[in-house]
């Protein structure tokens, strides 16, 4: 197995103060992504299928309508692309705040980005998400929160998504991007194959003042069922985990037809 090429340096603190960003979440709470959106879809899909040979599996589990947390492990910057390119709806994303900045922020903003402060207790980051999914929209959220920078899956989960999923009862559906970390091995001409899976959609009831040990829960049930498809695709691959899910339809299908028959008789 080839090494992780270097990522660059993390600068984790954005000294810029938190007005700075206002403008960029009234935009996202009252906008939705215009042509800037499809037109980066297109490109980056482009990318994915030819470059990549990226495939999704069960990607029917995304809800095609009302709100949802799309809940993906996060190695690669085009994790965000990977995971949207085979999701018709127009998905909203947090990015970090560093992001922001000319020229690359009129393509984020446009495109329905919203800037996380990290570091910081932002609480306009929940906002802006809450707004979006109150109006029915679909959110994606790293439960790892940062990059992954050594290739491996997170030990521990950020309480952040389970804050989101209880004080909305959005539906989380857990994602395993596979092959993604070593899309940064491009300048040593090393493109990864990429399987994108997604998996049967988690709820929780409601919580409107969530504690942190609820919030901790919740995330931590997040990534493990990540952790669970991800570990599924190392073992099988793309084809036997292809194969896996067929077949588990195929018998969830005929067990039904087969109680509906016995319900008759």
């Amino acid at each position: 197995m080839s090494e992780l090429a270097p990522m660059r340096e993390q600068v984790y603190a954005d000294p810029r103060p938190k007005e700075h960003f206002d403008r960029f979440h009234e935009r996202a709470r009252t906008r939705e992504p215009d042509w800037c959106y499809e037109l980066t879809r297109f490109v980056t899909s482009l990318y994915a299928y030819a470059g990549l040979r990226a495939r999704a599996i069960a990607v029917d589990h995304v809800p095609g309508s009302g709100p949802v947390i799309l809940a993906p492990n996060h190695f690669s910057f085009m994790d965000h692309f990977l995971m949207g390119c085979y999701i018709r709806r127009k998905v909203r994303f947090m990015a970090k705040s560093q992001l922001f900045k000319p020229p690359m922020q009129f393509i984020y903003t446009h495109g329905g980005v919203f800037p996380v402060r990290r570091g910081a207790r932002d609480e306009e980051v929940f906002t802006t998400a809450q707004t979006i999914l109150a109006r029915g929209g679909a959110i994606t959220m790293y439960c790892e929160g940062g990059r992954s920078r050594s290739g491996k899956l997170a030990e521990q989960a950020k309480r952040g998504i389970g804050r989101l999923a209880l004080e909305t009862g959005a539906p989380v559906v857990p994602i395993a991007i596979h092959g993604s970390s070593r899309i940064r091995n491009w300048r040593r001409l090393q493109l990864p194959k990429v399987t994108i899976q997604y998996g049967p959609a988690l709820r929780w009831e409601r919580v409107a003042d969530p504690t942190r040990a609820q919030q901790q829960a919740v995330a931590d049930e997040v990534l493990a069922e990540i952790k669970g498809l991800y570990a599924g695709l190392e073992e099988h691959g793309r084809r036997g985990v292809l194969r896996r899910v067929r077949a588990q339809r195929r018998a969830a299908k005929a067990s039904g037809a087969s109680r509906t028959v016995s319900q008759v008789g």
